[in-house]
């Protein structure tokens, strides 16, 4: 189950990494958000994958509880990638309204304010 992981999260960063090398800020936001998918999975993955108890004390033994830290990452992880996202939609679309097209070549060149 591990190496169905491994190999799940390699295929999510290959695609996030190879959109992120293309000419256009969409398809490099969609890459930006595949590579966090692609963290919250690896992150995910150092956990125990093993069915386990709710960790809570004195109710269940410490051998057979779950561990919440990889959850809390992960959970923590959403919300950085989400307000990351929603900043990176702003700014796209700004630059984008500003140069007339959604280059980053052509951005690089752009006159006007944004």
């Amino acid at each position: 189950m591990l190496l169905l992981f491994a190999i799940t999260a390699g295929v999510i960063f290959a695609c996030g990494v190879y959109l992120m090398l293309r000419r256009s800020v969409v398809r490099l936001i969609i890459g930006l958000s595949l590579l966090t998918y692609a963290v919250n999975l690896l992150i995910f993955s150092l956990g125990d994958l093993r069915r386990r108890a709710a960790p809570i004390i004195d109710a269940v033994p410490e051998d057979q509880m779950a561990d919440p830290l990889p959850q809390a990452l992960i959970l923590t992880a959403i919300v950085i990638s989400f307000g990351m996202l929603a900043f990176s939609l702003a700014l796209a679309y700004r630059a984008s309204q500003a140069a007339m097209t959604d280059n980053i070549n052509a951005l690089q060149h752009t006159d006007g304010e944004l």
